[in-house]
């Protein structure tokens, strides 16, 4: 077999964007599956120029969709891959909030749900963290609504919303809302928040590191002393969570914290982690959201957030701003996270199949 042919679907959901398929179009096995998804992507170039991968963390993403077995809650699994750009690795641990916006929208261009009305519900089931998501999706005639007028930053253009309630989201990597039992740890001088709400991630502020937190992620990515310094804490710090072979994981995550300028709660910084992340990550967003509301924390005294609940988190990021309703009550260990609604958008930009070298499946 020269090549061989699998269908997908190509979306752009929230600031990210990567092919979308069937998991039942895909080997069962993920030793092959990575492959195939290396294939698919490109990775092992800078450019993905052999794959349709767009040379960034945030576009070599990758969704895989079912139907769930037996008596489930959920209308669809939602099984995630982050694909490297160029060191030819697939990571299955995360979860991506971003491309989850566009888990709706595939589900019903894929027939796997089917449109109601002038807005469907769709329950996600979130494999790889175990959240659960309900996602509200614009449809009309029985087909995905694309067209609107709600913009993302980050996202040129207007376009339909996709609005997401999170829940179940504490402790899915490492079973832990504070996965070191601590509110803050030091490591390699640095005081930290290790925190796992929908991404495990450890969290800093950004004069630890000697920066405003105001600087561009060109600017950042462009900090080899500040990268190495982070990457160290990262590993010291992951290692603490209890999460295995972190050198060469996605997670946990980073992100610095600084004084808001714009107008928001907070400035961020999210880091993916090997790059700055242009924009602002949905599953980050609501774990840097956390660690503002909850007392005794590095993002103490950084804002002017009020106690009020539902608390609206307003985070300022590289490319502007993102805000984040949290439902939350007070608890022994912090905050006990309800749910956490974000509103995104999502656009289906091609679908057909993809092909890959016939070798690399059997």
């Amino acid at each position: 077999m020269n090549q061989r042919a699998i269908p997908f679907w190509f979306l752009r959901g929230g600031t990210s964007r990567g092919p979308y398929f069937r998991r039942s179009d895909l080997p069962e096995d993920l030793e092959t599956l990575a492959e195939v998804l290396i294939a698919a992507v490109g990775s092992g170039h800078p450019l993905n120029i052999d794959g349709i991968g767009g040379g960034n963390a945030v576009t070599t993403k990758v969704a895989m969709l079912s139907v769930p077995d037996g008596d489930s809650w959920a209308d669809i699994d939602y099984f995630f891959a982050q694909v490297s750009v160029e060191d030819r690795t697939v990571d299955f641990k995360p979860t991506c909030g971003n491309i989850l916006s566009g888990v709706g929208p595939a589900a019903v261009e894929m027939g796997l749900v089917s449109a109601t009305a002038e807005e469907t519900e769709v329950k996600i089931h979130a494999v790889n963290t175990g959240a659960r998501v309900v996602a509200k999706v614009q449809t009309s005639g029985g087909a995905v609504t694309y067209a609107g007028d709600v913009a993302i930053d980050g996202v040129p253009g207007t376009a339909a919303p996709v609005g997401l309630q999170f829940m179940d989201t504490i402790g899915g990597a490492t079973g832990a809302f504070l996965p070191t039992g601590n509110l803050h740890d030091t490591f390699d001088g640095i005081q930290v928040t290790c925190m796992d709400v929908a991404m495990p991630m450890v969290i800093a502020r950004a004069e630890a590191f000697g920066l405003t937190g105001h600087e561009s992620a060109d600017a950042l990515n462009k900090n080899a002393e500040f990268f190495a310094n982070m990457e160290a804490v990262r590993i010291k710090a992951g290692e603490a969570m209890g999460i295995e072979n972190v050198a060469a994981s996605v997670t946990p995550k980073f992100g610095l914290l600084a004084p808001a300028r714009d107008g928001g709660t907070v400035a961020a910084r999210y880091f993916m982690p090997w790059k700055a992340h242009p924009t602002m990550a949905v599953t980050g967003a609501q774990c840097l959201a956390s660690c503002v509301l909850t007392p005794g924390t590095v993002a103490d005294g950084l804002s002017n957030r009020s106690n009020e609940r539902p608390a609206l988190i307003t985070l300022e990021h590289a490319s502007g701003q993102i805000d984040v309703l949290v439902d939350y009550e007070f608890g022994a260990d912090g905050i006990d996270l309800r749910s956490a609604g974000l509103v995104r958008t999502a656009r289906l930009l091609a679908r057909g199949e993809i092909l890959i070298p016939g070798a690399v499946w059997v």
